[in-house]
């Protein structure tokens, strides 16, 4: 029976659902609300070592940072839920960016060169795509191949120098304000993380990424169109490794060959920590977006610190690793019981 308490006028209102919406909520995100903790506890450990790690400016600069990463995170979350993995967006990211000044340089404007810089992802995306769904080769030879075509591209793109941005405007792409008071690397962030989130709970094409992932041979026996759901998924991680390109470089007006050299692992780390499993069915566009600030609060309180910055790796493995632990033993508990 529902609950009801009398309001002033004496009417009843039901409490019973709203409790009930609430306890769902919390079940449905409780590893994104302990990753939220642990962010918490590493921000305020950071902060007993350095107090400018708990002011506003160190925060605008986690965000500041971390955006790149968490738009690719995205990314690479659509390809995992699926059963699959992108090691290729690292590449795609530093070629991108390689493209994009190369094209300003060659007279284009910053939207054109954007869009150019954009087509990269577009191109790799759809190779991953064909060769994985079409040709019927793994994911990670496929992905492992383009890494390495891409990443050698950047460089023959500018012979390995690096390449200023030659439009002066186009630091408004990432620091500008299409919303005013909201800077467009915190907006861009958001509606992704809430678009993306609203497509895979809410909408029946997203819950076809769970399907695929978790069985294609049952997805298929249902209907689902198992090859054009995978090939979206890579599609959309190379655009959005396009993406998070295209920020940086608005970012430091400069494109670097070797930029995107580790944040392919961080991505996927990302993922892992957010709580998406790597064989595929699971994982939330929140938690991939809380491991990736995760990820960005360890390298800034690296640095606060003073710790030597060759420890990042070590210390992302580990996180990796711990979130891995963590997934495989809360399974074998579900399984158990």
């Amino acid at each position: 029976m529902t609950k009801t308490i009398m309001d002033q006028a004496g009417a009843g209102i039901e409490t019973q659902p709203v409790i009930r919406t609430r306890e769902s909520l919390l079940s449905a995100y409780r590893t994104e609300l302990a990753i939220a903790g642990a962010i918490v506890l590493l921000v305020l450990a950071v902060g007993t070592q350095v107090p400018q790690a708990l002011s506003w400016g160190n925060f605008a600069n986690i965000t500041q940072a971390g955006a790149p990463l968490i738009i690719m995170s995205l990314g690479v979350l659509l390809v995992v839920i699926t059963g699959g993995i992108d090691l290729s967006v690292g590449s795609v990211f530093s070629l991108t960016g390689m493209v994009t000044a190369q094209a300003m340089a060659a007279g284009f404007g910053g939207v054109s060169s954007g869009l150019i810089g954009l087509s990269v992802g577009l191109m790799f995306g759809s190779i991953n795509g064909f060769l994985v769904t079409v040709a019927g080769l793994a994911p990670f030879v496929v992905t492992l191949i383009t890494f390495a075509v891409a990443g050698s591209l950047a460089f023959i793109v500018t012979n390995g120098r690096s390449m200023p941005i030659g439009d002066p405007d186009f630091w408004l792409l990432n620091s500008g304000s299409i919303i005013p008071g909201i800077p467009n690397y915190i907006l861009f962030s958001i509606v992704l993380l809430v678009a993306i989130e609203i497509f895979l709970k809410k909408m029946v094409a997203g819950r076809w990424f769970y399907a695929v992932g978790s069985s294609a041979a049952a997805a298929h026996l249902l209907g689902i169109p198992v090859k054009r759901t995978q090939f979206f998924a890579y599609v959309a991680s190379s655009l959005l490794a396009s993406f998070s390109g295209l920020l940086t470089i608005s970012y430091i007006l400069n494109a670097e060959s070797t930029a995107g050299s580790s944040l392919m692992l961080q991505a996927i780390a990302a993922v892992v920590i957010g709580g998406a499993s790597l064989l595929g069915g699971t994982g939330t566009a929140v938690g991939a977006v809380l491991g990736a600030l995760m990820i960005t609060v360890i390298q800034n309180g690296v640095n606060l610190i003073g710790i030597n910055s060759f420890w990042q790796g070590s210390v992302t493995g580990l996180a990796i690793l711990i979130a891995v632990l963590i997934d495989r033993f809360s399974k074998s508990r579900r399984g158990a019981v």
